[in-house]
């Protein structure tokens, strides 16, 4: 009987000094990984929108952002996050919007949209895709991800016959699924940069 006790009393005191060095080594490894986040997502910003100096992160506004979607005809989508990007006096130039597009052939396809406050894309960036290897999974790649830089439009189409138009995307070949994923969570960007940020918009 004594054993059961001692090997329990052992055990607690195992139990309860692993407990309290997780809980340590939480805390003293709590800010280095909330600072390389905070890192990378600033990186990100940066690359959609490198006219900027500094990005903050605002409120979804969630209500307005599902009213306008639903009213443009991207019930299918949502917006995940809103900064403003102001550029070194502290001005606003733009907004980083990030859109999650449910539409993707492999799952739902996380995308940040860098607009500058005329209504010009300078940029998209996938944050999180899972589609085709060799299909889909090429709108990660400039020649694809750079037909949307510096256009100023109110709403981006795909086309799978070479069409031209600043508003005109090419199709992914064999991946209309997402081509039309991505184009659709630009657009919606789009939506929530004018109809909720009152944004300008191109002609």
């Amino acid at each position: 009987m004594n054993k059961i006790i001692k090997n329990a009393l052992i055990l607690t005191a195992i139990t309860v000094i692993s407990g309290s060095l997780l809980g340590l080594v939480y805390e003293i490894t709590k800010e280095p990984i909330a600072q390389a986040q905070e890192n990378a997502k600033q990186a990100a910003y940066k690359a959609v929108l490198a006219e900027a100096d500094s990005f903050e992160d605002m409120d979804v506004e969630e209500e307005k952002a599902f009213e306008s979607l639903v009213a443009a005809g991207y019930d299918a989508d949502s917006i995940t996050g809103v900064a403003v990007a102001r550029d070194t006096s502290g001005n606003t130039i733009g907004y980083v919007i990030t859109a999650t597009s449910h539409e993707g052939y492999g799952g739902d396809i996380e995308i940040s949209v860098g607009i500058l406050n005329d209504g010009t894309v300078k940029g998209i960036e996938m944050l999180s895709i899972g589609e085709t290897a060799g299909l889909g999974m090429k709108a990660k790649e400039p020649e694809f991800k750079n037909q949307f830089q510096d256009k100023q439009v109110n709403v981006f189409f795909y086309t799978k016959s070479g069409e031209s138009g600043d508003d005109k995307i090419d199709a992914l070949s064999g991946a209309t699924i997402t081509t039309n994923a991505v184009t659709n969570g630009v657009n919606s960007a789009l939506v929530y940069f004018r109809d909720v940020l009152g944004g300008g918009s191109g002609e």
